[in-house]
């Protein structure tokens, strides 16, 4: 539907048309144009500078900033500024061309350790394995002391070898030895000095030790026979052959042990300990009658020749309980004999005082009279005047009882002996209890050619009896 009013166009007179638009006018005047934060960064390098090598001599990678200065194929010149001068550059823009994974990426790479000398080689695998760590410690030791270290080990062995042939030395010569002098036992060889091959191969050894346990002797065993031998030469074609040795001077010791002599003189029930510097004391009991009597008795150690020893005994003593004691022989103090304890026990029994005041034999050997013997006999008061004088006990122990009990044996019975006891005891001599307790002995023979080892000294000490050897010269083969 068409207005009432008159439609007029905008350009006519009463409505004037405005003027066209125009460009402006450009300035030409010239601004300086500032910097971005990062043109520095992205700047060429400077004529003639190469990127330092990397540390295997190859080519190292470009650095971040180590990126040409001409924009890519892809890349537009940035439009100009609003005053005709050149926008500043975009921050992010420029990292990111920095960047440039994609291309870092697509790039090719080197090769591996590429050098001048190595362009046209064939391309190999480096090696990567590695050496053992103790070859690497090895190579950084000094050359004086990798020599010292092998002479070290070098002696250890020659040392180690030497102790070889020391042992197989001892070994055979024990061997030897044992068949040499019936030994039942093997004895100890050692030998002296270093080292040991030097010293075969001279046929001069410096000394040798020989140790013999448990050799019989007699009656007892000797628990340890030991002797050094020094200045020894040797002959024969050695080290294969041996024919013989000398040496210069032999000393030693022999033991006596006092326990070897408790277990092999046992069935005597005797034990034996020192008492002084050559005496032994023997303490035990004897079986005599039926009966076990205690024996006591000592021992003088002297020596027996050059090679043994022997005892002299005495003062051997059998206690019959606390009643009597028997002394074997003829002397005064011999024979069966009260003690003190029964002695003075013995006056205070009436009827045993009685009995033995019966015996004339014994009222003589007294000193009693016969006219107080009967007065003694009648009363009993008088009895102790008689009994109750300090000589009396004194003189009752000085009796030999062992005369009367022949002729009374009944007083033996009213003492409280046995007459069959009293009739062994005076059967036994003072060799025959010798015998038993003998502790004699000689050493064995010794396989020597020239010269001998004897004994020198003797000596008891709480351990058992101690013989000294020696000899000069001698000779084995």
């Amino acid at each position: 539907m068409r207005s009432p009013h008159r439609m007029t166009d905008r350009t006519t007179p009463d409505h004037p048309s405005e003027p066209a638009h125009e460009p402006p006018t450009p300035d030409t005047r010239r601004l300086e144009t500032v910097p971005g934060p990062y043109e520095h960064q992205a700047a060429p390098a400077p004529y003639g500078h190469q990127a330092a090598p990397g540390p295997y001599g190859h080519k190292a990678a470009p650095g971040p900033y180590e990126f040409r200065t001409a924009p890519a194929p892809c890349e537009h010149p940035a439009a100009p500024g609003p005053y005709g001068g050149r926008a500043a550059p975009n921050p992010y823009e420029e990292l990111g061309e920095l960047a440039g994974p994609l291309d870092d990426f697509l790039r090719p790479e080197e090769p591996p350790f590429a050098g001048a000398d190595d362009e046209g080689a064939p391309w190999s695998a480096p090696d990567h394995r590695r050496r053992p760590r103790l070859f690497f410690r090895f190579a950084g030791i000094p050359f004086a002391l990798k020599a010292v270290i092998a002479l070290v080990t070098l002696l250890a062995f020659l040392a180690l070898g030497d102790r070889w042939a020391v042992l197989y030395a001892e070994h055979t010569a024990a061997e030897k030895l044992k068949d040499a002098m019936h030994l039942e036992a093997t004895p100890e060889v050692s030998i002296g000095g270093f080292p040991f091959v030097t010293q075969v191969l001279g046929k001069h050894l410096g000394s040798v030790t020989v140790t013999v346990p448990d050799v019989a002797a007699d009656r007892v065993s000797l628990a340890k026979v030991s002797a050094t031998a020094d200045d020894i030469r040797l002959s024969g074609d050695l080290p294969t052959s041996l024919k013989g040795a000398f040496a210069g001077k032999v000393r030693g010791e022999v033991l006596l042990s006092f326990d070897d002599l408790n277990r092999e003189l046992g069935a005597s029930q005797v034990t034996f300990s020192g008492m002084g510097r050559d005496r032994v004391l023997a303490r035990g009991t004897l079986p005599v009658a039926g009966h076990d009597v205690r024996v006591r008795a000592d021992a003088r150690i002297t020596r027996d020749g050059e090679r043994g020893i022997r005892t002299e005994i005495g003062g051997i003593r059998l206690s019959l309980g606390d009643l009597a004691t028997f002394r074997p022989g003829t002397g005064p103090t011999d024979g069966l004999h009260l003690t003190e304890k029964s002695a003075k026990a013995l006056r205070e029994q009436t009827a045993k005082v009685k009995a033995l005041f019966g015996v004339r034999e014994i009222t003589r050997r007294l000193g009693v009279p016969p006219s107080a013997v009967g007065a003694a006999l009648r009363s009993d008061e008088k009895l102790h005047e008689v009994t109750g004088t300090p000589r009396f006990v004194h003189d009752l122990m000085r009796i030999n009882l062992v005369d009367a009990a022949l002729d009374h044996p009944e007083l033996l019975r009213r003492l409280g002996l046995d007459p069959g006891l009293l009739t062994s005891l005076s059967t036994l001599t003072r060799p025959q209890l010798a015998d038993r307790l003998t502790l004699g002995f000689h050493l064995p023979e010794l396989p020597t050619r020239t010269g001998d080892v004897n004994l020198s000294d003797v000596r008891v000490t709480k351990e058992g009896i101690h013989v000294r050897l020696e000899g000069d010269g001698v000779g084995v083969s």
